[in-house]
């Protein structure tokens, strides 16, 4: 899974006792106020096979929203002009986008959330998970990191970060293009829209697995890169 979003345009002010607290709290207010540009599921069995359509040709969902408009809305510009750069058309999405609470409710009813059997593989993804956590409850995130890591655990029971399982990998380093190119996986698509990257995040999670985890990777789920446990903060 994979989003893309309008950047960060908040920071915020206060003392925090941890950094995985200053981080959760940037996280909140920028998904808080900002909306969500595009999502992009990749779905697969166990052994990496992927669905195929009526022309047997392997498919891959992305789903651009039309709520966010970029004559109103607040944006970091720079990653407003990297998402033009990489094709995304933010008038079309405006004029014949998706619209998120419709989504929300069908992706609610589908059997992809609320499911112990579905395995969600992602990088880097605190704000991933933000901004589909705000689609499927339709409210702001919660003010405290544990209200936060228990909606995860509701509707995301089984989650892995691969940039948390990284940090298992002394000779890995660098974000999810550096990582696919040093497990040798191609990518597929555009690079910064999230049909193409969750597809290679899903191909990377599988070759890092063959490489550097022989047994089960069960004890690395439920963490998000930099926040909760991931920085050494229980939110249990």
């Amino acid at each position: 899974m994979d989003t893309e979003f309008p950047g960060i345009v908040l920071r915020p002010v206060g003392n925090f006792k941890t950094s995985s607290e200053y981080h959760y709290q940037t996280l909140k207010a920028n998904v808080d106020m900002l909306k969500l540009i595009q999502l992009g599921l990749t779905f697969s069995d166990e052994d990496g096979n992927l669905p195929t359509g009526n022309d047997n040709k392997y498919c891959v969902w992305q789903f651009n929203f039309k709520e966010f408009n970029v004559n109103d809305d607040v944006f970091a510009q720079d990653s407003i002009e990297l998402l033009r750069q990489c094709g995304i058309d933010f008038g079309k999405n405006s004029e014949k986008g998706i619209d998120a609470l419709r989504f929300g409710e069908l992706l609610m009813t589908s059997g992809v959330v609320l499911n112990d059997n579905v395995h969600w593989v992602t990088f880097h993804s605190g704000y991933d998970f933000g901004y589909l956590l705000k689609l499927l409850t339709c409210r702001t995130l919660p003010d405290s990191q544990t209200e936060f890591f228990e909606l995860i655990k509701v509707f995301f029971p089984e989650i892995y970060d691969i940039k948390h399982l990284m940090k298992y990998c002394n000779s890995l380093h660098g974000g999810l293009n550096k990582l696919a190119e040093l497990l040798r996986v191609e990518r597929v698509g555009v690079c910064h829209q999230a049909g193409s990257d969750s597809l290679l995040t899903a191909c990377t999670f599988r070759k890092l697995k063959q490489q550097y985890f022989s047994g089960s990777t069960e004890k690395y789920s439920g963490v998000l890169y930099g926040l909760g446990v991931e920085n050494g903060q229980n939110t249990n």
